[in-house]
């Protein structure tokens, strides 16, 4: 039986097309649904630090984390503030001050928020002013995308993807961001974890 060539060739190109799909990494669509990841807020480089000892006001100060991830105050040198909660950092400030004050409390109170590099959301790619953004609990796509001001006039913003690592493993999820921001569908609002970074190709035309 002779296959007409027309037809032949509709045939081989669906088979190379599901070949073609079938090589292709897909990756998985993020929905607003999942677990939300109880999280406390980590110093990093850049936090400005109230610290304030009790019945100590000549050791109590505002001091800026330094890019090393350490801080200095009086009777406390370079001590590790990077990747710690304020309460164990007062903990680590309490025990290097009692070699020289009996029983000190001393309490930290973060100003200022940067926090460390491996929780920052990344933006880069056509968003108007891509930057790095401090995580905050429950942030949004939406949220990121007010705080970078939005797309450009060349992004394709429904090719965007977030770069994701879990359990150690790169991940990437698509995002609809023009359906989002311009479209105003809430559906393609989704969470954010920290360390994401979000890519914004630009547009073929």
């Amino acid at each position: 039986m002779n296959i007409p060539i027309k037809d032949w060739l509709v045939n081989c190109l669906i088979i190379i097309v599901l070949l073609v799909i079938g090589g292709c990494k897909t990756y998985p669509l993020l929905t607003t649904e999942g677990e939300k990841i109880p999280h406390d807020y980590l110093i990093g480089p850049g936090d400005t630090l109230n610290i304030i000892v009790w019945r100590n006001p000549e050791i109590s100060m505002s001091v800026p984390v330094r890019p090393d991830g350490k801080i200095t105050t009086p009777l406390v040198e370079d001590l590790p503030a990077s990747g710690k909660t304020s309460t164990e950092l007062a903990r680590d400030i309490e025990e290097t001050l009692s070699k020289y004050l009996q029983q000190p409390v001393v309490t930290v109170v973060i100003t200022g928020f940067v926090g460390p590099f491996s929780e920052q959301i990344r933006v880069i790619g056509e968003a108007a002013q891509p930057q790095a953004l401090p995580y905050s609990e429950n942030m949004s796509l939406m949220d990121v995308m007010i705080a970078v001001g939005g797309l450009t006039d060349f992004a394709a913003g429904n090719r965007a993807r977030i770069i994701r690592y879990i359990d150690g493993s790169q991940q990437e999820f698509r995002v609809r961001l023009d359906d989002l921001l311009r479209d105003g569908d809430i559906s393609a609002n989704v969470p954010m974890y920290q360390g994401d970074v979000l890519v914004i190709p630009e547009s073929y035309f």
